[in-house]
């Protein structure tokens, strides 16, 4: 992987170990030299993320929407910031320029594009990893959620278990580098077999 596509929060407040964690999980990534894909935007986990991966020396690209390109919102030191039109020319290009995804903790839209790109390999759209920096264990209940899911029938147990989730960014990414795409699943799902 060289390139990972980062999904997280971006309001400020939050717990100062979240923003410790997006701080080091861009430091993580600048030293392994992996360029930062994300939203562009300087405030809460974002700003963190890209402020670790800058002062580490890493390479960062920021994709924007133009509403959201403006002195307050989207972080002025980036490698580059590409302004897409829309939501959704955003996570398709924030798709395209990553190798693997990595969702920190985060809102509605964090939970949106991990989602979707949770989506796409289950429908075998892509065989890229995608990972959970479960911080504070704040995934938890959305991972009981996925589990009783599972137990009800709704996920198959293979694309549950491609998910990658820990708490530590080093142990998350090598079990994102070990990542096997369930191209059985894919085929049941797709009913192809």
């Amino acid at each position: 992987m060289r390139s990972i596509c980062v999904y997280c929060g971006s309001a400020d407040g939050v717990h100062a170990d979240y923003l410790k964690a997006a701080y080091q999980l861009g430091e993580t990534l600048a030293r392994r030299k992996m360029r930062l894909i994300y939203g562009g935007g300087k405030t809460g986990l974002m700003g963190a993320l890209a402020d670790g991966a800058l002062q580490a020396g890493g390479e960062v690209i920021g994709v924007i929407i133009p509403s959201m390109n403006t002195p307050a919102l989207a972080h002025a030191g980036l490698s580059a910031m590409e302004v897409v039109p829309d939501m959704h020319g955003r996570k398709a290009r924030m798709h395209e320029l990553a190798d693997g995804y990595i969702a920190l903790p985060g809102g509605f839209g964090t939970l949106d594009e991990l989602f979707e790109t949770i989506t796409w390999a289950q429908i075998g759209h892509h065989q890229k990893p995608i990972g959970l920096l479960n911080v504070r264990g704040y995934f938890n209940p959305l991972l009981k959620a996925l589990d009783y899911a599972v137990q009800e029938g709704f996920i198959f147990q293979e694309h549950r278990a491609s998910l990658h989730v820990h708490e530590d960014a080093e142990t998350l990414l090598a079990l994102m580098g070990n990542h096997r795409l369930p191209l059985e699943a894919i085929r049941r799902w797709m009913r192809e077999g």
